[in-house]
């Protein structure tokens, strides 16, 4: 839980007096806020709301949480107005995921990285999937797949992220695997988020959408979409199993999408603890576990150091990939 109070005692000895420091007060914020970098409907949204939810309801933060739609950039509008004008805030956190790590990775973020903030935790881990219409004329990947080799042009992929993003990168890595040399002639169009992605896909403008399961799950329980592959390991269990995944379909293509949060870079050290900790007692309760068995995620549990160390590795393997991609220099 939060941090122990550091308790400052002053003895003054004048004749008989003891003058006693009343003690400091552990970190409480008043309020809570949440940063989702894209607009209302994908996966940073999810974990603003579904986290502020779960914490309100184990009376883990003081009241509701208040989740902030800020897109744009792939997630760099949200990050700079963390660092220019919120830095020192403690009562604020904000969604990142691979996508935040992927566009940091690609210098996407100008003047910014990753030590000007500070690394909070995970709360899993997202499968990317790659789906489409429900009354789409593709059922498997190696179809869509074999139509973007013959046209890429015909196949135009969206999602939640900016170019050469997270969601972007899936689809090449699917692409490459399937046998396209030139990865760089697929259709990709990015969205301010998953929700508009999909909800383009449904109006005919997409043959297909990239993005993570929780994103997509609503949308396939309302049998608007179906999910060609989940670009996992192996396949899910419970109501996931139903999904195949792209290996098994002869596409070698995994594609994991860690969810989490950063603070502000100036944050203080109690506030920072007291968040490490709420977050790290909410991840092992029964309540979380079924949030996460709900809606697809797999376990990823991370906070403090380690999940800066983490972070750092993913920022450089995704910076080796976009170069073997061709994505950067």
């Amino acid at each position: 839980m939060a941090s122990i109070a550091r308790r400052t005692t002053l003895s003054l000895l004048a004749g008989t007096a003891l003058v006693i420091a009343a003690p400091v007060a552990a970190f409480e914020p008043e309020r809570t806020e949440c940063i989702a970098p894209a607009n209302p409907g994908g996966g940073w949204d999810f974990t603003c709301r579904q986290v502020g939810k779960t914490l309100q309801d184990l009376d883990l933060i003081p009241g509701t949480m208040q989740v902030t739609n800020l897109s744009g950039g792939g997630g760099g509008v949200a990050f700079a107005q963390v660092v220019n004008k919120r830095n020192d805030d403690d009562n604020l956190v904000v969604a990142a995921s691979t996508a935040t790590a992927t566009r940091l990775a690609q210098g996407a973020y100008p003047g910014n990285s990753m030590d000007q903030v500070r690394w909070l935790g995970t709360i899993g881990a997202d499968y990317g999937v790659i789906a489409v219409a429900a009354d789409s004329e593709y059922d498997d990947l190696p179809s869509l797949l074999d139509a973007m080799q013959e046209d890429p042009t015909s196949i135009s992929v969206g999602g939640g992220s900016a170019v050469g993003g997270w969601d972007h990168l899936k689809v090449l890595i699917a692409a490459q695997e399937s046998g396209i040399e030139d990865v760089r002639s697929v259709k990709y169009i990015a969205f301010p988020g998953g929700g508009e992605a999909v909800t383009q896909l449904l109006a005919g403008s997409l043959q297909a959408f990239s993005g993570d399961l929780s994103e997509a799950k609503g949308f396939v329980d309302s049998g608007d979409i179906k999910v060609l592959a989940v670009l996992s390991p192996e396949r899910l269990e419970g109501e996931f199993s139903e999904f195949p995944t792209a290996t098994e379909q002869g596409i070698e293509a995994i594609g994991a999408n860690w969810r989490g949060f950063y603070a502000p870079g100036e944050m203080s050290d109690d506030a920072y603890n007291w968040w490490v900790d709420q977050l790290d007692t909410m991840y092992d309760t029964e309540e979380w576990k079924a949030v996460m068995e709900t809606n697809g995620l797999a376990p990823l549990d991370l906070h403090g150091e380690e999940f800066e160390a983490f972070v750092n590795d993913s920022i450089s393997q995704i910076e080796t990939l976009s170069k073997e991609i061709g994505l950067i220099n």
